[in-house]
């Protein structure tokens, strides 16, 4: 690994973010490269809220429903959900205890395979930063909600303008925007469950109380591309599809776990309710869009399958389709300018996890090390510039027909999503065989996962059949250019793996080699100087109001590590 330490700070600096410092000492540092943690309890909480829901919850997840039902939806999002807790419960151990830079990836290398780590940081840089353009594009689309004429290239370069600005400043900068933004998405998805229950005991303009109507009319299994028991099983894959895309999260905490205060606290904290958010926010949306509306609704079907405008936007998602067939006038609107702040959300959360992951890559030697160039204020400035590259993707969709070439290039990098969460789990168990091999007693960590090693054997098997079956379809008809839109990923991660191994000669880590020591005891020193208790999220909260005394955290003089 390069050697890139953080300079001790100076006593200004000291004064002015911790209070005051012990007299003629410096302060431990944060970390052994130059990213600050300036990520307090309540950025944290939000930004990994804010890294679950997407679009697809409010959007894409009809597509599910009309393929599936909602029965099929709602089993195929609560199966995924339990199945991405195994890997949360792995990946949230390792990053506990080993809070770093890269996040997920760096511990690839680290424990595993130095070209595993090569394969994963790359097949992971790529997935966020195509994903950046798709989501200026949807939001092009979002506004072309209220009218046709507004100006793509302005939308697209006010977005790109917005995240330089909100990226640049410094990490807490973009900890503070995410907050507020990622706040309403939460407002958002509380609104459509609160008009899902009001609606269906009777409070719309028909006095309609339709409850579960749709789950017995039409039913609540779908058949898709064949007919009967196939045809629902069928049905089941295309909702375990939509689950695979729109159920995320660890990965984000794992991401921003080397820039956050106090991470053995406020990062355990933000995994540990991983799996309260997949059951409110994915198996609730499941169950809500199921009950609004029918999986054979023509207006969800002529959106979903091109024959009426308003694929990809707000006229697309089940709420605003219910809110017409019921007669509620002002809520379309309202879900859609909070649609607004998500995308914009999402796009700015991809541009934070892409830079750093390439700045991973840059510390371990898998890019060029001067990436590792970082502001005065912790950003790496150079691995942030490239990343600003793939926005301008965006600009395609200036040009006729280029929205369907973006569209593509966002197909390629499907599976990517969950390849990582195969590399998580995979890791983990490199990880697992390690403490055994070296006796070294996980009880002991600040964080323990449950169930260990077989929730990450039973997580990292289902990921792998997975994103080795999701694009079954592109074979019955056959489908090159199908085939390789769900494929080409999953196919260049032996090729980046494979190049790697053989021009570096890497080998696998041996349990007993493995180093578990890493960057712990930089951690552990940051951790132990601080004078003043932990604040909790809700006492930061209220402190936000003006209720409570705000108070800054204090921290001693250098420790020995």
């Amino acid at each position: 690994m390069a050697d890139h330490k953080q300079e001790p700070y100076n006593e200004k600096v000291a004064v002015e973010q911790h209070g005051e410092p012990v007299e003629g000492e410096v302060f431990t540092a944060e970390n052994a490269d130059h990213l600050q943690r300036r990520l307090g309890n309540r950025q944290i909480q939000l930004i990994a809220i804010g890294g679950s829901i997407g679009t697809a919850v409010f959007v894409s997840i009809a597509t599910g429903l009309v393929r599936g039902g909602p029965g099929s939806l709602v089993i195929a999002y609560t199966l995924y959900s339990c199945m991405l807790g195994l890997i949360n419960n792995g990946v949230a151990e390792m990053t506990v205890l080993h809070p770093v830079s890269g996040g997920f990836i760096r511990m690839a290398g680290h424990w595993v395979d130095d070209a595993f780590g090569f394969m994963a940081g790359w097949n992971f840089y790529m997935y966020e930063g195509l994903i950046i353009p798709f989501e200026i594009t949807a939001l092009n689309l979002v506004l072309s909600f209220w009218s046709d004429n507004i100006p793509v290239a302005a939308v697209c370069a006010g977005c790109i303008v917005a995240y330089a600005a909100i990226n640049l400043l410094a990490v807490k900068a973009y900890g503070e925007a995410e907050f507020w933004l990622s706040g309403g998405k939460v407002i958002l998805i509380f609104m459509v469950f609160m008009f899902t229950f009001v609606t269906m005991v009777g409070g719309n303009p028909q006095n309609d109380a339709y409850g579960f109507r749709y789950w017995n009319n039409p039913g609540a299994f779908a058949e898709f591309r064949t007919t009967g028991t196939l045809g629902r099983f069928e049905g089941f894959l295309a909702c375990l599809w939509s689950a695979s895309f729109t159920v995320v999260g660890p990965e984000y905490i794992s991401m921003v776990a080397a820039e956050a205060k106090r991470p053995r606290i406020y990062i355990k904290a933000a995994f540990k309710t991983v799996y309260w958010r997949f059951a409110i926010f994915f198996i609730g949306s499941a169950i809500c869009v199921g009950i609004v509306v029918p999986y054979d609704s023509e207006v969800l079907v002529a959106i979903l399958t091109g024959e009426s405008s308003g694929g990809g936007t707000a006229a697309a998602s089940p709420y605003v389709i219910a809110c017409r067939e019921l007669g509620v006038g002002v809520f379309p609107h309202i879900v859609n300018a909070l649609l607004c702040t998500s995308i914009f959300s999402a796009g700015n959360t991809y541009t934070y996890c892409a830079t750093r992951t390439l700045y991973g890559l840059a510390l371990e030697g898998r890019a060029p090390r001067v990436l590792t160039k970082c502001t005065k204020s912790g950003v790496p400035i150079y691995c942030f510039a490239i990343t600003l590259l793939f926005p301008l993707l965006s600009f395609l969709q200036v040009g006729s027909g280029s929205a369907v070439v973006l569209g593509w290039l966002v197909n390629l990098v499907t599976a990517g999503g969950v390849i990582d969460y195969v590399v998580m789990g995979t890791t983990y168990i490199f990880f697992y065989r390690a403490t055994k091999a070296q006796g070294i007693d996980r009880q002991q960590f600040p964080y323990t996962g449950w169930f260990q090693p077989y929730s990450a054997y039973i997580g990292t098997t289902w990921m792998v059949c997975i994103v080795c079956v999701y694009g079954y379809s592109s074979f019955s008809p056959w489908s090159v250019g199908s085939f390789f839109s769900y494929y080409l990923m999953l196919l260049l991660a032996p090729c980046t793996f494979t190049f790697w191994k053989l021009f570096k000669k890497t080998k696998f880590v041996k349990p007993t080699e493995a180093d578990l020591v890493w960057e712990r005891p930089i951690v552990d020193a940051y951790e132990e100087s601080f004078l003043t208790p932990p604040v909790g999220f809700w006492t930061e909260m209220l402190q936000l109001v003006g209720i409570g005394r705000k108070r800054k955290d204090r921290r001693s003089s250098t420790a020995s590590y």
